[in-house]
């Protein structure tokens, strides 16, 4: 973050300084909200969250070098008191980038924007020096505390806004910003939330009505709701997707031997080979995106595509690959899943299986609303249609539509099972996994996967 002072930012936030014996003090460090990550410097935000309330922590935070603490109620330590510290921090970080002046490009969807987010800022770097939102700290309070980590040498300040409601992105924008505005696409994530498509497709394309005239909305061409946002903004459009009227395209689109993607990148400054070291076809559609923004930011085909080919997975738990001296491949997608997500790994399972068997460890995707039972069935016959040698539906009751979907698509009820959790998983994995078998996990956050993940990984089964 750049230096301010506790008196700037007292009048930044509104707030009102508290046991504070010198105000001309610079916060030099981050601004953090876990007691534990405090530095020299830092400014430590106070959160009264639903088990833990930061204010507890205030001495902690001090003691470990903090400038001050951004509370909402005098503390005996050096504090800036607020009504609001989530208010408090939006109002710090939206003044931090209109002094910095830095590029800002912010990306939503309903799938694959932390895989975008991660592929946009790791071919910037290659450009100019870039932050981004690490994980998917992508809310109120996430996104602000990326953009304090910006300082006077950030170019390109690359941000994930995630939306649970109309209004949500409008006020993420608000806070920083944005020249360039990406849409990836409008699917079923958080549908019971939102109510519909045509809800969804509204709140995610409040992003390019933020948009300046002299900005660039960034729009998928194969989406018709995304396509259809152009209509929504000022900002100048480019399009991208595999549609041939797309002003960033891919051609000749294929999967290597590992089910790593590759195709001819097509950009209006020219055309040149990508060979991507993620896992899975959906995955094209989130480096043309990335290579989109590129070219808008000045960068020339030949660039992008050593760029995109040199990416990696900078996020945990999505589409991790690992190989085990056994031969099992374990395919670790357990941070989360919506019907999108589901389906793009199941065919990235298929394109890797090359003869060998393979496990689909799936359980609920959260937040669906009406639309839970149908497309829970829908990815159990999915499994089906693409031949995965066993489905194990991990769960509650949609675990057990997935398992019906399976069963209901063919004379395969005895390659899919219902178990009841996380350990009932492993248990069956480690009775019946082979050498060389592929196993992918996934399910929502909530679901707890990852103890399967990490059991398979760990050589517990």
């Amino acid at each position: 973050m750049i230096a301010l002072s506790l008196a700037e930012i007292a009048t930044l936030t509104g707030g009102q300084p508290h046991d504070i014996p010198d105000t001309g003090r610079e916060v030099t460090g981050p601004v953090v909200i876990d007691s534990r990550k405090v530095e020299p410097g830092s400014l430590f935000a106070a959160f009264a969250g639903e088990h833990v309330d930061g204010h507890d922590y205030a001495d902690k935070a001090i003691a470990s070098g903090a400038a001050a603490v951004l509370a909402t109620r005098p503390l005996g330590v050096p504090a800036i008191v607020v009504d609001d510290v989530q208010v408090a921090l939006g109002k710090l970080a939206r003044e931090v980038v209109r002094r910095l002046g830095t590029e800002v490009v912010a990306l939503t969807g309903s799938a694959g924007k932390t895989s975008t987010k991660d592929l946009i800022a790791q071919v910037l770097q290659h450009h100019a020096p870039t932050v981004w939102t690490p994980g998917s700290l992508n809310n109120e309070i996430g996104l602000p505390l990326t953009a304090l980590t910006a300082d006077a040498g950030t170019r390109h300040l690359v941000l994930e806004m995630g939306a649970r409601g109309i209004g949500h992105i409008r006020y993420l924008t608000d806070l920083t910003p944005p020249k360039i505005g990406l849409v990836l696409n409008v699917g079923t994530a958080h549908i019971g939330e939102f109510g519909g498509r045509e809800q969804i497709a509204q709140a995610k394309g409040e992003l390019v009505e933020a948009l300046p005239a002299d900005g660039t909305a960034v729009l998928n061409a194969d989406d018709p709701l995304v396509r259809a946002m152009s209509s929504r903004t000022k900002a100048k459009v480019l399009f991208f997707g595999e549609a041939e009227d797309a002003d960033v395209r891919a051609e000749n689109v294929r999967l290597t031997d590992q089910g790593q993607p590759a195709f001819l990148l097509h950009t209006p400054s020219g055309c040149s080979e990508v060979t991507l070291r993620l896992y899975g076809e959906h995955h094209v559609s989130n480096a043309l995106a990335a290579a989109a923004v590129a070219h808008e930011l000045g960068m020339s085909a030949e660039e992008i595509a050593t760029a995109l080919s040199g990416a990696g997975n900078l996020s945990r738990w999505r589409m991790e690959v690992t190989e085990r001296a056994d031969g099992v491949t374990v395919v670790n997608d357990a941070y989360n899943a919506n019907p999108e997500s589901m389906r793009a790994a199941l065919r990235a399972l298929a394109a890797m299986a090359k003869g060998r068997r393979t496990w689909a460890v799936l359980g609920q995707m959260a937040e669906l609303g009406d639309a839970a039972l149908t497309e829970h069935d829908a990815v159990g016959r999915l499994a089906v249609r693409l031949n995965v040698s066993k489905l194990v539906a991990v769960g509650d009751r949609e675990a057990s539509w997935l398992q019906l979907g399976a069963y209901n698509e063919g004379s395969w009820g005895e390659e899919s099972v219902h178990v009841s959790d996380a350990q009932a998983a492993v248990d069956l994995l480690r009775s019946e996994l082979r050498p060389g078998d592929v196993v992918l996990v996934k399910a929502s956050r909530s679901v707890g996967l990852e103890q399967v993940a990490l059991a398979l990984l760990e050589g517990e089964v």
